[in-house]
C-alpha cells in the first residue's frame, strides 16, 4: 500500500504556471500507476492525467497541451507541471495510485492524499 501526499498548490494569475508533487512512501512506488485527479466546489472529482509504471502518459482533453506528467521513481515522487493556467483548473488536486483492471484505471480508495488547492485568478 502507498501512502500519497500532494504540495505545490497555491494561487496564481491565469496564463501563469505551478508544479505540483507527489511524494509517496511505501516501497511499491516504481511499479505504480500514478494518476493526478482535481475537484472543483460543486463539482464531481475528474481524472486529470496518468503516468503508468513504464512511464506513458495521458492527459483529459481539458488540460491536453497545457500539463505535463512525470515521475521520479528514485526519488518516490510524481509531478504535474501545469502551464497556461485558466480559472477553470481552480480545484483541489489529488494523486492517487489506480489499480489497473481490465483496460481500466481505478483509483484506490486507500491511497487519496489529503489534496493540494489550486486558485487561478482572471
Amino acid at each position: 500500500q502507498v501512502q500519497l501526499v500532494e504540495s505545490g498548490g497555491g494561487l496564481v494569475q491565469a496564463g501563469g504556471s505551478l508544479r505540483l508533487s507527489c511524494a509517496a512512501s511505501g516501497s511499491t512506488f516504481s511499479i505504480d500507476h500514478i494518476g493526478w485527479y482535481r475537484q472543483a466546489p460543486g463539482k464531481r472529482r475528474e481524472w486529470v492525467a496518468r503516468i503508468t509504471s513504464g512511464g506513458i502518459t495521458n492527459y483529459a482533453d481539458s488540460v491536453k497541451g497545457r500539463f505535463n506528467i512525470s515521475r521520479d521513481n528514485a526519488k518516490n515522487t510524481a509531478y504535474l507541471q501545469m502551464n497556461s493556467l485558466k480559472p477553470e483548473d481552480t480545484a483541489v488536486y489529488y494523486c492517487n495510485a489506480p489499480t489497473y483492471l481490465g483496460g481500466l484505471y481505478y483509483p484506490r480508495d486507500d491511497s487519496w492524499g489529503q489534496g493540494t488547492q489550486v486558485t487561478v485568478s482572471s
